[in-house]
């Protein structure tokens, strides 16, 4: 009686081994977006304790440069008041070259708490 071989041939550890290459390339340039937008997002909910709008934009701006946050500044935020709450929102957007003409965008917006 013969045994039928069974597992993955060369070609297909190949291609599973480049899809998993692939998606951990993405990943390694995703993350540090996804890092600095927590980290943006943290300095809004501190900035949110200031009295005036240059007060709150300092404040982020002084969080923005110990956190190393480049792709926002405190002149991007929109300060508005929700009853007697200070809101600070942003949005901005993010690109990651992939290869060639092809690009990555990132849309991030959020608010204080």
């Amino acid at each position: 009686m013969k045994h039928q071989q069974r597992g993955i041939s060369f070609i297909g550890l190949l291609f599973v081994g480049g899809v998993i290459a692939c998606a951990g390339i993405l990943a390694a340039q995703v993350v540090p977006t996804l890092i600095e937008f927590q980290a943006i997002t943290k300095a809004a909910n501190k900035a949110k304790e200031g009295s005036t709008v240059a007060e709150v934009r300092s404040i982020f701006d002084k969080a923005a440069a110990i956190d190393d946050i480049a792709s926002i500044s405190g002149k991007d935020l929109e300060v508005s008041k929700e009853g007697e709450k200070t809101v600070v929102a942003f949005a901005y957007t993010r690109e990651i070259h992939m290869a060639g003409p092809a690009f990555l965008l990132l849309k991030y917006n959020g608010r204080s708490k």
